[in-house]
């Protein structure tokens, strides 16, 4: 006989959940409050328990943790109907079984306590994570409830404790560098140093010494001797982003590194050592530049030991209204300007726009948006999506000069635009009107679009995919 306990104020879901669950092998027990949740643990110690986060006379995370302390195996599933993001990533780290928001549970419920009771055993046997129970609270930066941003939290909370490297994938914008300051948030390393450095951004002469220091005089220029990011971030995290742009050379050092734990600066005899997390973010595909040669395959291997991947926001359209509301109240905060909400034209609006530059996009939008506004309420008209409104200031010129504009004046008129704004994306709006005015001219047949834009049919693909390009747009 297997013995689930659920605790929960509402009394309306317990019955609801006590008859889902109830089976002639299954009994199950309920309670309203977590000191009397936690009275019948300690007393019959049950297979699974389910727990609200909102409980009396403490929370469901406190009842989690001190069940967790006293059975290292033990199995707990929490719910809540406002699962925020700290309370999935903290719930996942104090070694919860799974966290579940209210209203998936008609779904989801008995599928996941079957996984839990299946996996009992196992669990028992493993180790627990000891959780620090002094975590500060901070304002949330990784705002999603959709369930693939739900799962990017649970991998957070799982790969927090551990030593392991993370890889980080996803698209130009999608929040990588967020990902990796909330795993050294939540890390053991959580009171060392945390630095990034984004390897794209620096040239190949400088980038070994900008990791690894170098010695006076090992280079024209080199007038003194510098400590590297290796050396400074001794004891905490390295956050390499684009590490898919890391020129092969160094990449043998970051290798040994990994490997080691040794080093030299650039231009000395004398080997270091250091104790450094790595975590990396690509936006490339590894595995094909490990094909290509232009990525050691070594080194993959070593990075990608666990992998979160960020889905792109066209993906998680059921987040873009809460990053939105997000983004609108931290920019009242922080500049102090007025209160500013969103119509619901204009949230139709931005969930229809494919966001080629991802979250950070879209939080540069609503920045503008809330600075230019002049209502208290954001209309579609408010909203600058991409290249819309350079387009729309810039068309005039181009039609009333049509006669005399030449490519060159028109390439001329969008590049100043775009210079003279820095939340202007050029290339990713010339490449969707670019990709839709093929399609449109070949009246949607893909073969003869690819041809007219001078790429292959498998890249015309991901282009239609990425710009959530439809056919009904095609036929306009």
């Amino acid at each position: 006989m297997q013995n689930i306990l659920i605790v929960d104020p509402e009394t309306d879901f317990l019955d609801w959940a006590q008859h889902q669950l109830t089976t002639p092998n299954t009994n199950v027990t309920t309670t309203t409050t977590a000191d009397e949740g936690f009275k019948i643990y300690c007393k019959e110690t049950p297979d699974l328990v389910i727990t609200e986060t909102h409980l009396q006379p403490f929370s469901g995370m406190e009842l989690l943790a001190r069940i967790r302390q006293r059975d290292a195996s033990a199995m707990v599933i929490l719910t809540s109907a406002f699962g925020t993001t700290q309370s999935v990533i903290e719930s996942m780290k104090l070694g919860a079984f799974d966290f579940l928001r209210k209203e998936s549970l008609p779904f989801n419920l008995k599928p996941v306590v079957d996984a839990a009771l299946t996996s009992q055993a196992e669990m028992r046997a493993a180790t627990a994570f000891k959780p620090q129970l002094t975590v500060e609270q901070h304002q949330e930066s990784i705002v999603g409830q959709s369930p693939a941003m739900q799962q990017v939290f649970k991998m957070i909370g799982r790969v927090a404790h551990s030593e392991a490297p993370v890889m980080i994938t996803g698209e130009s914008g999608s929040g990588k560098e967020l990902v990796a300051r909330a795993i050294h948030h939540y890390s053991n390393r959580s009171e060392a140093s945390y630095l990034a450095i984004n390897c794209a951004a620096i040239p190949e002469n400088l980038l070994e010494s900008e990791l690894f220091g170098h010695e006076k005089g090992a280079f024209t220029g080199a007038a003194v001797q510098r400590i590297g990011r290796f050396e400074q971030c001794n004891g905490g995290t390295l956050f390499l982003d684009e590490i898919g742009d890391m020129p092969l050379p160094v990449q043998s050092k970051i290798l040994r590194v990994l490997q080691e734990g040794e080093f030299a600066r650039v231009g000395g005899n004398a080997t270091l050592t250091t104790n450094v997390r790595i975590i990396a973010a690509t936006n490339r595909n590894l595995e094909q530049e490990v094909a290509d040669k232009r990525f050691r395959e070594d080194l993959f291997y070593r990075l990608n030991v666990v992998r979160i991947h960020l889905p792109p926001l066209r993906q998680r359209k059921e987040d873009i209204r809460l990053l939105a509301e997000y983004f609108l109240q931290k920019v009242s905060f922080t500049r102090h300007l007025p209160r500013i909400r969103l119509s619901e034209e204009a949230v139709r609006v931005l969930e229809a726009y494919p966001w080629p530059g991802n979250v950070r996009e879209l939080e540069n939008t609503i920045q503008r948006a809330s600075v230019l506004a002049t209502t208290e309420v954001l209309m579609p008209k408010d909203i600058p999506l991409g290249m819309t409104s350079a387009i729309q200031e810039t068309a005039p010129n181009m039609i009333s000069h049509s006669a005399e504009l030449t490519v060159e004046g028109a390439i001329e008129l969008l590049l100043n635009r775009a210079l003279a704004d820095s939340n202007v994306q050029l290339l990713p709006w010339l490449e969707r009107e670019f990709t839709l005015y093929a399609m449109k001219s070949a009246k949607g047949n893909q073969v003869k679009s690819a041809k007219l834009l001078g790429i292959t049919r498998a890249t015309l693909r991901k282009r239609i995919e990425r710009y959530n390009i439809t056919k009904e747009l095609t036929i306009q």
